[in-house]
């Protein structure tokens, strides 16, 4: 079983580059997630390995160091670029690099660039720690600038995104020899995976979330999160009390209601 090592860009509190509504580490862990998706469910014998699989942030050290104790056998490191004038795909070897970093990074080079077209900034060596301390071959690559408006405005696109997958999945099955399943398995390869952020509504329920909270039936945080049977007790106590309220008017006798309402319900149970 050959093994690939995927490395996302960034995470967590680095969120790499941002401009024009898009940070580099989620355009980073879609792409990942799409190559590992793409990569076991269309060709035999290779496992993918994460740096992460959410977003999550981790040390460079770590990251090298995962991979090196994993055994894999090529590492990718997945990034955007910034600051580039007119934008474009770039990648990265190390400066010293060995024969096969050179070669890897050829075939990913030439099969992202078919898939994604575009401006070619070129094959370049670096002293970048992802391909410096990583025993294997190792290559990063640059996928387009997030601030470049025509090359952002790509990133926002699934098309795009899934070009981008493509041919990194078609120059590592090169590399490697890769062959093509007879069946494939039954996965949803189509659409890279996406994630949200728990701390943003999403467009759809803002206004009612605005509108709960205000009314004081949550606190306003967290409103992507799974709700547990203790949060959902709470937010029907607090629909139980104002109900209770509304049906005793302004000046009935809350309390008197609820001890009466209680009584009805200990009765129905006995």
């Amino acid at each position: 079983m050959l093994k690939v090592w995927i490395d996302a860009g960034h995470g967590g509190k680095d969120p790499g580059a941002v401009s024009n509504g898009i940070q580099e580490k989620d355009i980073a862990l879609k792409v990942s997630l799409g190559i590992k998706n793409r990569l076991e469910a269309d060709y035999e014998n290779v496992q993918v390995l994460l740096s992460r699989s959410t977003d999550v942030f981790l040390e460079l050290r770590d990251r090298t160091a995962k991979a090196n104790a994993a055994g894999a056998d090529i590492l990718v490191s997945i990034h955007c670029n910034a600051g580039g004038g007119k934008g474009g795909f770039e990648s990265f070897r190390y400066t010293s690099a060995s024969e096969n970093s050179i070669k890897l990074q050829d075939k990913l080079h030439k099969a992202i660039m078919g898939k994604l077209g575009g401006i070619d900034r070129g094959q370049k060596a670096q002293n970048l720690h992802m391909v410096r301390e990583s025993k294997m071959p190792a290559v990063l690559t640059e996928n387009l600038f997030i601030d470049v408006a025509p090359d952002a405005d790509r990133l926002k696109q699934t098309t795009v995104i899934n070009a981008i997958i493509d041919g990194h999945v078609q120059g590592i099955a090169a590399y490697l020899g890769l062959k093509i399943k007879t069946v494939k398995e039954d996965k949803p390869v189509t659409q890279p995976v996406t994630t949200r952020d728990i701390n943003v509504p999403s467009k759809w329920a803002t206004e009612t979330w605005e509108e709960m909270t205000k009314n004081g039936y949550y606190d306003g945080t967290r409103p992507g999160a799974m709700i547990t049977r203790e949060e959902s007790a709470i937010v029907m106590n607090r629909l139980r009390k104002n109900i209770l309220k509304l049906i005793a008017g302004v000046d009935g006798d809350i309390k008197e209601l609820d001890e009466r309402l209680q009584e009805i319900e200990g009765e129905k149970r006995t």
